[in-house]
């Protein structure tokens, strides 16, 4: 007898994944492999197996991706400082290359003649799901049935649902439900009452954060060392990536930090409004260019300000395994060797605050910062340089 076709999903357990579940079984008569990549994300992995057992599933994959997911994804992406349009670290956009990567390896072990995904028609992570797929497998056929099924509104959905079976939770009876992301770098959340920009967000919405309003009337202290341009430790001590981002996560959204409320140009063309939450992240970032402030020469610092804003726009579009982004982050580390030493942050409702910078490295003189007396300027150099720069600013 010759064994089916199979199909890798990417698959949350949820009511939506396990509606595509059933309608990929319905539809292609194929084995469907169901794979969970673990990125930090709230799970319940009995549900996950649950659920998809109740559908058939032979074959279940529940991947722990967490400290390569900070490791090879965020910290690469903090080294860059990225952020796009000015507010946005890219939360959920530098956590899609990785799951399409592991989804393909998954179809490959199993020998799967497609993969697919939950994504909606109008998101960009349906984007960043398929150029990831078409780098690593791309003789691999990809399933977006989002883009080509009949199934059209949340009604419909539900209806599927009670048709199969399916379990539907109780918020996801009436009015169509918010649309959450989140892994171990951020949380996003949008729809609903945020699709209208005049509203403000409900204090509801935030999970990871404490309003500064309601944070400590004590601020919280935190020292972040780096080796090599990444974070290594917390308080002197060492902790994994994965540790060492929950760790930070854990008392910068207790001081009300790492909360954005944006309106963002989506990929494929049209404006999105979410609120996202990146606590730890945020720390990170302002830790990481103080480092870099006493570490780095002008001219380094500068071109990655330059670079900046395409590198981020590359990885929001989901180019992170293009030859482009690849060329820019050799720009972004060329000297992250240098990039050593700790930073000292002062946390207090939602405010950062630069303590102290520790580093051995030569970039920062003492000496030549003194206001003392010195021999460090000649007075005739400086004057010459005036004047060269008098004579640019007439050409």
């Amino acid at each position: 007898m010759k064994s089916k076709r199979k199909i890798v999903l990417a698959y949350s357990g949820g009511l939506d994944t396990s509606i595509i579940l059933k309608w990929l079984q319905e539809n292609y008569d194929a084995e469907v492999i169901c794979y969970t990549a673990d990125v930090g994300q709230e799970i319940n992995r009995k549900k996950i197996i649950k659920n998809a057992k109740r559908l058939g599933v032979k074959n279940i994959i529940i991947e722990n991706l967490k400290d390569i997911f900070v490791k090879d994804y965020v910290f690469p992406m903090l080294r860059g400082h990225a952020i796009y349009e000015g507010v946005y670290l890219l939360g959920t956009s530098i956590a899609r290359p990785l799951i399409a990567k592991r989804q393909i390896a998954a179809a490959k072990k199993f020998g799967a003649y497609a993969v697919s995904h939950g994504s909606t028609g109008k998101g960009n992570d349906q984007v960043r799901f398929e150029l990831g797929y078409h780098y690593f497998g791309p003789k691999v056929k990809i399933i977006a049935p989002w883009r080509i099924w009949k199934l059209n509104s949340r009604t419909d959905l539900i209806k599927y649902a009670k048709k199969n079976n399916i379990p539907i939770p109780m918020d996801k009876k009436g009015a169509p439900p918010f649309s959450i992301d989140d892994n171990l770098y951020h949380t996003s959340t949008e729809g609903k009452v945020l699709e209208n920009p005049k509203n403000s967000a409900p204090e509801f919405l935030f999970q990871r954060t404490v309003s500064p309003e309601k944070a400590p009337n004590k601020a919280s202290f935190v020292t972040i060392g780096f080796k090599n341009g990444d974070p290594i430790t917390v308080n002197g001590k060492k902790l994994s990536p994965g540790n060492l981002l929950e760790k930070l996560n854990d008392v910068a959204g207790k001081n009300g930090i790492g909360r954005v409320d944006l309106v963002e140009n989506r990929f494929i063309g049209i404006k999105s409004r979410g609120v996202y939450e990146t606590p730890g992240g945020t720390l990170l970032m302002s830790a990481h260019r103080a480092i870099e402030s006493v570490t780095l020469d002008k001219e380094t610092m500068h071109k990655k300000d330059e670079i900046m804003p395409k590198y981020a726009e590359l990885i929001y579009n989901g180019y992170w395994y293009s030859k482009a982004r690849f060329k820019l982050q050799k720009i972004v580390d060329l000297k992250k060797n240098k990039v050593n030493g700790s930073v000292k942050l002062k946390l207090y409702k939602g405010n950062i605050t630069i303590m102290s910078r520790q580093t051995k490295s030569s970039a920062y003189s003492m000496k030549k910062v003194s206001f003392e007396e010195n021999k460090t300027f000649n007075k005739s150099n400086v004057e010459r340089f005036i004047n060269f720069h008098k004579q640019k600013l007439r050409s």
